[in-house]
């Protein structure tokens, strides 16, 4: 006979009465607003989008970047996932989502205390009003605690920080690292997150930016490009060759940061509902078809495909859709991701090379590409292609709001065109004033004696434990080392290349 399971013994526990609140809808000690569904959404939303950059860009970055960068690469995301949390909860949350101070700044304060953190999660600043001065959509209250807010929009702000530090991978100053990302948080990121997401003069204008495309990809992106300017480039040498050092986990780290993207998308409607699975399906196309089109790219005009290229791709097209994923059709999903997937390879493959601009700017892994340039696209076509229906679905969107092609007329292009040089002016702002001020104080790139050196200057460890397990760094040992691979090099027919590090240094042990 089969055996019968009696369920009343796994409560063995519990009471007759107990069984019965663990399914009720109001069991003590929860309020009446809380959604669970919905709590826990948002939870494993937060949980994704952190696990795309701790470990996703952790892997990524410190398998992308040349063996001797390995560790710093990676110490450098993992300090500012850290970092900013600690910057979010003290000030920064309040900031982007809070009471408005301007009208494009929110009233700074902790996020801390119990009271705030159990109530109603709420975005002040959101309520919308007609021009006569009266209510029209109050502010937007999701049903689940402010705890789960603050986590989760901590996880957008600490991504951000981390996709900039990809342009001065390899020769930043990581003490200058250590004050730029905690300040650029305060004084960038923020006044974006309120403007266009907290209920500042953006939102309030009717600027669409889903998830981030502006927020994070296009802040992210031109704050990139302008510290690579003010950091300087890298060595030569590794300018002209910078191969990843473990292309297997590169792909780990491509992979986790792709699958973590349900959570990005996903998790911006804050409910569990049609809007968050039209986001999740359509990041998915979009990053697929981006990926593929970046590829045939790459076999048409260089005749292989290239797995680094791929990963560009991806990311070009999670970017891109990123602005308008709960707000599109899935075919204009695809569309996307045709048009993210070419645009992007032109200007990094053909207008980079061609462009004395674009030349002088040391972008490490190209982020003013995959971020700057795929997120103005994401923007721009949003404005052009959101659905009137999908947007009302929209918890965070304001009445009316539809795309061009669906009646919004030319002006919501002009929209997002303003709402996106606003982003740009700020970020070249901030980041220029942030790191002049730094650099009066910390130099802003290593010394050249180090940049031959890599981790281990800056460290005293090293990725791989190749020769000497377990050695720390010895100034006097690499002072020698260098010394005489300066000396060697005079000797050399390729002498250039060895004082410029390319050979690396032989250790006579």
């Amino acid at each position: 006979m089969p055996r019968t399971i009696n369920t009343h013994l796994l409560f063995t526990a519990m009471s007759p009465t107990s069984e019965i609140l663990a399914y009720d809808s109001h069991p003590p000690m929860l309020p009446k607003w809380l959604n669970k569904g919905d709590n826990a959404w948002q939870m494993i939303a937060a949980t994704l989008v952190g696990l795309q950059s701790m470990p996703g860009l952790v892997i990524l970055y410190g398998s992308i970047v040349k063996k001797k960068w390995a560790v710093n690469s990676a110490f450098m995301a993992l300090y500012a996932f850290a970092s900013s949390l600690l910057v979010w909860v003290l000030v920064g949350y309040r900031m982007a989502f809070g009471e408005e101070l301007l009208p494009f700044w929110g009233k700074a304060g902790p996020a801390l205390s119990q009271p705030y953190l159990v109530r109603r999660s709420r975005l002040p600043a959101t309520a919308h009003y007609f021009n006569n001065g009266t209510l029209e959509t109050a502010m937007v209250e999701p049903f689940f605690p402010q705890a789960a807010m603050v986590i989760f929009e901590f996880t957008y702000a600490a991504i951000t920080l981390i996709l900039l530090a990809g342009s001065v991978l390899g020769r930043m100053n990581i003490k200058a690292w250590m004050a730029f990302s905690p300040l650029w948080l305060v004084f960038s990121y923020t006044v974006g997150a309120f403007s266009l997401w907290g209920g500042g003069f953006l939102y309030q204008w009717g600027v669409m930016d889903y998830s981030g495309g502006y927020v994070i990809h296009l802040s992210s992106g031109i704050s990139g490009f302008t510290a690579a300017y003010w950091v300087g480039p890298r060595l030569k040498c590794d300018k002209e060759r910078f191969s990843p050092n473990n292309i297997l986990l590169m792909i780990t780290g491509a992979g986790l940061l792709w699958m973590g993207w349900s959570g990005f998308n996903g998790g911006e409607p804050f409910s569990a509902g049609i809007t968050a699975a039209i986001a999740v399906l359509n990041t998915h196309i979009c990053a697929a078809t981006s990926l593929l089109m970046w590829t045939i790219l790459d076999v048409i005009f260089f005749e292989k495909p290239s797995v680094i290229g791929a990963i560009q791709g991806m990311m070009t097209g999670l970017v891109c859709i990123t602005a308008g994923s709960g707000v599109v059709h899935s075919w204009a999903a695809l569309l996307m991701g045709i048009v993210s997937g070419s645009i992007p390879w032109f200007t990094m493959m053909i207008l980079h090379k061609k462009s004395a601009i674009l030349q002088k700017v040391d972008d490490t892994l190209g982020v003013f590409h995959t971020h700057a340039i795929a997120g103005l696209i994401g923007g721009l076509m949003t404005g052009l292609l959101a659905i009137p229906e999908l947007c009302d679905d929209d918890t965070t969107s304001i009445p009316g709001q539809k795309g061009t092609a669906y009646g919004g007329g030319i002006v919501q292009m002009f929209k997002q065109l303003i709402g996106a040089i606003f982003i740009i002016v700020w970020n070249v702002f901030t980041t220029t004033v942030l790191l002049l001020i730094i650099g009066m104080i910390i130099p802003l790139r290593m010394p050249d004696d180090e940049l031959l050196i890599g981790d281990d200057a800056a460290h005293g460890e090293e990725a791989y434990a190749l020769w000497g397990d377990g050695e720390k760094f010895d100034a006097t040992r690499h002072d020698t080392i260098v010394h005489h691979a300066s000396v060697n090099a005079e000797d050399s027919v390729n002498s250039h290349h060895n004082q410029n590090g390319c050979h690396g240094v032989t250790i006579q042990l």
